[in-house]
């Protein structure tokens, strides 16, 4: 029941305002969001890359409510891919966006999305290296995959990424799990109707491996989107069982979770990708988080009540 609960209080302006004036917080949320600028960011990148760990970049502020607001998400997007071009970083790190952030809920939407993020997906192909296209609400599905097409007419390595927790998932994975096709796939974050997505653990970790048979299974490159051990364990067994090459597919996990894990498999010879999230428009990211995992919320309400 915690999970709902949260996911509701990710909309609060109110417990917004609260947890974003707690001191005790900001260690908190230091934690899965690498600063609220580019150059704390960059900071993230680096000591990602020390270990031998990929980045994809995200700059937080989804569900823009203008126009000028989702220029300036593309901007904030043109300046990231500069800064990592020019630090080196063209061939381990990429770009996840949302598109809600280039405007895809307002009036004409799904065509000012296109527009707004068109020039990132360029500017990503300019130093050598790719975007993904986060996967939001379950209403959004349709636009985002039609985005996604366009732009691989031009740039086919743009990647998306597919929630295990919807119904329709393993169809979108069998249409995608195509040559030069790149998929994420994760559980879903997202509070959903029981009429388009799973709603117990049980069912939607049913589902995940059944999508990951399909991607694994299929000519395009999967993107393991999990901390679940029994998933990551599942996905090897799958590349041995398919004969996959390490370079063929690739684990992702979110920034600041299970640490040692990604040190782990990347020392292993594994291909490793690190979601980093940065911006000061953090507070619905930071809430989703916390309604993933209880331990999380320990987490949190531990530095709540701590007075160091």
């Amino acid at each position: 029941m915690l999970g709902p609960v949260l996911l509701s209080a990710s909309r609060s302006p109110r417990l917004r305002h609260l947890v974003s004036t707690t001191k005790p917080t900001k260690r908190v949320v230091d934690r899965f969001v690498a600063g609220e600028n580019l150059e704390q960011a960059m900071v993230a990148v680096a000591d990602l890359a020390g270990r031998g760990v990929g980045v994809t970049l995200d700059h937080l502020g989804e569900g823009v409510t203008s126009e000028s607001g989702a220029l300036a998400s593309r901007d904030a997007y043109l300046r990231a891919l500069e800064a990592l071009g020019t630090a080196g970083y063209g061939t381990s790190a990429e770009v996840s966006v949302k598109l809600s952030a280039f405007g895809q809920a307002l009036a004409g939407g799904h065509d000012l999305a296109l527009a707004s993020v068109t020039p990132v997906v360029e500017a990503a192909a300019a130093i050598g290296t790719t975007v993904t296209l986060d996967m939001e609400e379950a209403t959004t599905v349709d636009s985002t995959l039609a985005i996604l097409h366009t732009l691989r007419s031009t740039h086919p390595s743009t990647g998306a990424v597919l929630q295990s927790y919807l119904h329709r998932t393993p169809d979108d994975a069998k249409a995608l799990a195509t040559a030069g096709s790149r998929v994420r796939l994760v559980k879903g974050a997202y509070r959903e109707d029981p009429a388009v997505a799973l709603q117990s653990k049980d069912d939607v970790d049913r589902a995940y491996r059944q999508c990951l048979d399909i991607l694994f299974r299929g000519d395009g490159y999967p993107m393991v989107g999990s901390h679940d051990p029994a998933m990551i364990s599942h996905a090897i067994e799958l590349a041995q069982q398919t004969h996959r090459a390490r370079d063929s597919y690739e684990f992702q996990m979110l920034y600041g979770i299970r640490v040692p894990e990604q040190n782990r498999l990347a020392a292993d010879g594994y291909l490793v990708r690190a979601y980093v999230p940065f911006g000061s428009d953090w507070y619905g990211y930071f809430m989703r988080r916390l309604a993933e995992r209880p331990a999380n919320v320990l987490f949190f309400l531990r530095a709540l009540t701590s007075r160091k």
